[in-house]
């Protein structure tokens, strides 16, 4: 078997992506949910891992706000991250997350916002005393947050892209 590659996925990786994101998560919602933040306009980064030509991984981050009374600064949303179940557990998903990172620190993002599991969000640097002082809909020991400069904003509504509204 050959390595696992992570790349920028490609228009052409939209079936296979909705696929794998049923698959990984056993329903069609999160596949839904990223061909409308695609489909907005809304992804900042999206990447797949594949081995051998196969989609085996798959990580979209998309534009969040987070809006003061004084301004609107710019922030991602990590969701979803999806491994096919059988490749689960080996490490697909950190290698996209950490891409993914340093990626977005070199195109200047400065805030990624997570809801999901802390003991694993944790290991990328994602706590939720770092979520803690932004309004959300979705504030809980789950939403998490990591800072990669100190610009970032400490507080503030977090504004969603209207896909996770199913809108």
């Amino acid at each position: 078997m050959s390595k696992i590659t992570v790349s920028q996925a490609a228009d052409a990786d939209r079936t296979a992506i909705f696929a794998l994101e049923q698959a990984a998560f056993g329903r069609r919602d999160e596949a839904e949910l990223v061909e409308r933040i695609v489909w907005d306009g809304d992804r900042v980064l999206e990447l797949v891992a594949e081995r051998d030509g196969a989609i085996l991984g798959h990580v979209l981050f998309s534009r969040l706000h987070v809006e003061t009374e004084r301004a609107r600064f710019a922030a991602v949303a990590l969701a979803p991250i999806a491994v096919y179940p059988d490749f689960q557990g080996g490490g697909i998903g950190s290698a996209l997350i950490e891409e993914g990172h340093r990626l977005l620190r070199e195109a200047g993002e400065t805030l990624s916002v997570v809801l999901g599991e802390p003991g694993y969000y944790g290991r990328f640097g994602y706590t939720h005393e770092r979520a803690r002082g932004f309004d959300s809909d979705y504030q809980c020991e789950a939403l998490q947050a990591v800072a990669w400069d100190d610009e970032a904003p400490p507080t503030g509504r977090l504004v969603y892209p209207r896909a996770f509204a199913g809108t």
